[in-house]
């Protein structure tokens, strides 16, 4: 009767606990136990075991387990709360470098000369413009500084994160107007701490128009007749999404579309500056990854889409680790990884 009993039966449910009882065969019984056991009669093992364990314990398990994770995320906000390790994120390594003062600035024009030769710029499809190390170490320095600072300011860095627990794989900071990513609408204030975009940098709008200029003259060389207006309109940034990928970093294919229907029409384009490491861009027709065309943009580089591309699907593929210029990385402190801005024009009424 008793090895019958301590055998048992796999199908048991205790009604006191939800899990089953571990492998009583396993434990040492005392004689005393084994009286009791074989005079119980009607009463089963498993009523004779929970009167002999100590209930509080089974209790204290219970207690702990009664707020799961999947009720946590949906009593939230859209945006669950940031961790308080990623507020506010520094884009840029914080121990200090006497070196800094040392460069030899010299020697930085000598570097950036022959990149400039054999780098050519590309018209990789109508309305699509790559302008190879557009912009020069001194213009990427003062980039990277301001983009540090209004970084670990109000309304700097952070990583959207979604009911569901998902994370995109980058660092996000908006300029001019707050990018929800889950609604995919423009507002004034950010979910996750009420904070308003900070402005953009006429600088950073200067150089945009710099960039569309230097398109327009690029494609006159290459092209006899074209009009240069309708491959790459002209355009006055309204807002501008920053970026950080460190070298997990990444990017699904998807399309820039949550500007208004009358400036997705003109095709008024997106000006893309690189800083940093290198990446793997993808773009194409659709989402099909393995059909995407894939080009390197590298630090310096300014990518435009607009007129005909201006809905293209687009994405990062991949960081390319320690592809940074070394001189950069040593005046401007970037951490590992790549910084990327942005620019489009809400609405064709805006007027800087």
């Amino acid at each position: 009767m008793l090895l019958r009993l301590l055998r048992g039966s796999s199908s048991y449910t205790s009604k006191p606990f939800s899990s089953p009882l571990p492998n009583l065969s396993l434990l040492p019984i005392s004689s005393s136990s084994r009286t009791k056991a074989t005079t119980m009669g009607a009463r089963t093992l498993d009523q004779y075991s929970a009167t002999r364990r100590s209930p509080p314990r089974r209790r204290r398990r219970r207690r702990g387990s009664i707020a799961s994770p999947k009720l946590m995320r949906n009593s939230g906000p859209k945006f669950a709360s940031v961790e308080p390790e990623e507020l506010p994120f520094d884009i840029c390594k914080t121990e200090s470098n006497d070196s800094l003062t040392k460069i030899n600035r010299e020697m930085i024009k000598e570097l950036e000369g022959p990149k400039n030769s054999l780098h050519q710029n590309m018209h990789l499809r109508s309305g699509m413009v790559l302008l190879k190390n557009f912009l020069d170490h001194h213009n990427q320095v003062k980039i990277i500084q301001k983009c540090r600072d209004l970084g670990i300011g109000s309304g700097g860095f952070y990583r959207p994160r979604f009911r569901d627990g998902a994370k995109l794989h980058l660092r996000m900071m908006c300029l001019g107007m707050n990018w929800d990513a889950e609604s995919r609408l423009y507002q004034d204030e950010r979910l996750i701490d009420g904070a308003k975009a900070p402005n953009i940098p006429q600088e950073f709008s200067d150089l945009v128009d710099k960039a569309i200029h230097a398109s327009h003259d690029f494609l006159r060389e290459k092209y006899k007749n074209i009009n240069v207006e309708a491959e790459v309109p002209k355009m006055s940034p309204e807002i501008c999404i920053v970026n950080f990928y460190s070298n997990y970093g990444r990017l699904g294919l998807h399309q820039d579309r949550d500007e208004t229907k009358e400036s997705l029409h003109k095709g008024l384009p997106v000006v893309s500056f690189s800083l940093g490491d290198s990446a793997e861009f993808l773009y194409g027709t659709n989402r099909d990854v393995a059909s995407a065309c894939k080009v390197l943009l590298e630090s310096g580089d300014v990518l435009i889409f607009g007129g005909k591309s201006r809905l293209i699907f687009h994405g990062v593929s991949s960081i390319l680790p320690s592809t940074a210029p070394k001189q950069l990385i040593d005046e401007a402190s970037l951490r590992p990884g790549r910084l990327n801005l942005t620019f489009r024009q809400y609405s064709p009424s805006f007027v800087r």
